[in-house]
């Protein structure tokens, strides 16, 4: 099978179409022909070397899939069965013609939708429920700040909270970006570049009807750094803030008297690492109460730009560049 490869670490230079072995299923297992895989900021830390795989991953980027299952492996999930059409979450592999996913991260496409807009949704979803709904952090009514709001996780979340009755709002780096969000259905939407967007989201929140002159009660963020003690000061009382990144930096400092005074709720997860049953339990949270928002319409998703296989390099450039909005895929079948 082709897959994509890399040549040592570096930059998207290293990035190349190469031969290798198709994968086997193993218990428990399928073997899905891709046809299309979705790019997210970890493909590009680990191909900077910065984010190895876990132990016993392919080590060939690419987190999400979807595709044909070709063959099942044994002792596989009865559900799933050849020439079936499915999403996959996966540790690795995913750029390739053929890729390994446990049953369990499996997902069938969503009534509706193509092939290619399925593997735009696993990993969002996935992350979304888990930070949110697993266990429940927002709530109707509740006033929602998403950092990254035009990010693949972000334009997920924020629909996904719209429809879970709370009010969404978000920042972006450009005039373009906020208008997206406010067309996607954020009350406000802040360019961080040039508005001081903690004092905005400060009185967006104060303002509410369900409130009044209180805080932010959920944030899921990206960003970290010197985002962390701003975040700290805008949430309400009994608020909640959720790390899924660091863009700028993963150490902060803290004052405990703001965290007991307010009592506040600070967390964060990786999903990658997770164990396969957790996985399955996310997944099957995400198929009950996602999914049927998602063949509804009321959840979709949105994708960027699709680039062939052989040009992972210039998807990869497109997404380093922080200029897209919503999901960047590649082509693969």
């Amino acid at each position: 099978m082709h897959v994509v490869t890399c040549d040592g670490f570096g930059g998207a230079e290293v990035l190349r179409i190469a031969e290798a072995e198709t994968p086997r299923p193993r218990p428990g297992e399928v073997l899905i022909r891709v046809a299309s895989a979705g790019l997210n900021r970890a493909d590009i830390h680990q191909r900077q070397g910065n984010y190895p795989p876990p132990p016993g991953a392919s080590p060939i980027l690419g987190l999400e899939v979807a595709g044909e299952i070709a063959e099942r492996g044994p002792d596989t999930d009865s559900r799933w069965r050849v020439g079936d059409t499915v999403c996959a979450l996966v540790p690795g592999g995913g750029y390739a013609e053929y890729c390994v996913a446990h049953s369990g991260c499996c997902l069938p496409v969503p009534e509706g939708l193509r092939l290619e807009q399925a593997a735009a949704l696993p990993e969002a979803t996935m992350t979304v429920w888990a930070n949110l709904f697993d266990p429940r952090r927002l709530f109707a009514g509740d006033c929602f700040l998403m950092q990254g709001g035009t990010s693949g996780v972000g334009t997920i979340a924020i629909q996904t909270a719209r429809a879970f009755g709370a009010r969404a709002a978000a920042t972006a780096g450009s005039a373009e970006k906020c208008r997206f969000l406010l067309d996607l259905g954020c009350e406000q939407a802040w360019n961080y570049r040039e508005e001081d967007w903690a004092a905005a989201a400060r009185a967006w929140a104060a303002a509410g009807p369900d409130h009044p002159g209180q805080g932010i009660d959920v944030i899921l963020d990206m960003v970290g750094g010197d985002y962390f003690p701003k975040h700290v000061g805008i949430l309400c009382r009994d608020g909640r803030l959720v790390h899924i990144a660091f863009g700028h930096g993963s150490e902060v400092t803290l004052d405990l008297r703001q965290v007991m005074g307010k009592r506040l709720v600070i967390t964060g997860s990786t999903l990658r690492s997770r164990p396969v049953a957790e996985k399955t339990g996310l997944r099957d949270g995400v198929e009950k109460h996602l999914w049927p928002l998602v063949s509804s319409g009321a959840i979709r998703p949105i994708i960027d730009r699709v680039y062939p296989m052989s040009e992972a390099a210039a998807a990869h450039r497109r997404m380093e560049s922080s200029q897209h909005i919503g999901k960047i895929l590649l082509a693969v079948g």
